[in-house]
């Protein structure tokens, strides 16, 4: 079984957490990391837009990806959020076997 980290852009902390303990609570996810905010440039609706935005990683197992993002797109406000599902190629067994006991 694979590790997969999960990054969410977010409007504000308020959203990240939010996200962040709903998938944890629902033992989509293991764990969850906030980072600092960031300067995003996108273009949307014919207009290009530059935005602050908190980048949010989660860790879970692959075949749970579907299911996190439906509960992303539950909570989150954005139309059309990022959720980008990235396969760790390399993890120790230990890490490992704690993102699936924690999302079982």
């Amino acid at each position: 079984m694979r590790v997969l980290e999960i990054w969410i852009n977010c409007p504000d902390d308020e959203t990240a957490d939010s996200i962040a303990e709903s998938l944890i609570d629902l033992r989509l996810a293991a764990c969850a990391n906030k980072h600092q905010p960031v300067e995003s440039s996108y273009r949307w609706k014919g207009n290009v837009e530059f935005e602050p935005e908190i980048p949010l990683v989660v860790k879970t197992r692959e075949d749970l990806f579907d299911k996190v993002v439906e509960a992303v797109r539950s909570i989150h406000p954005y139309e059309t959020p990022s959720i980008l599902g990235v396969p760790v190629e390399f993890v120790n067994a230990d890490y490992r076997d704690w993102v699936i006991a924690e999302t079982a």
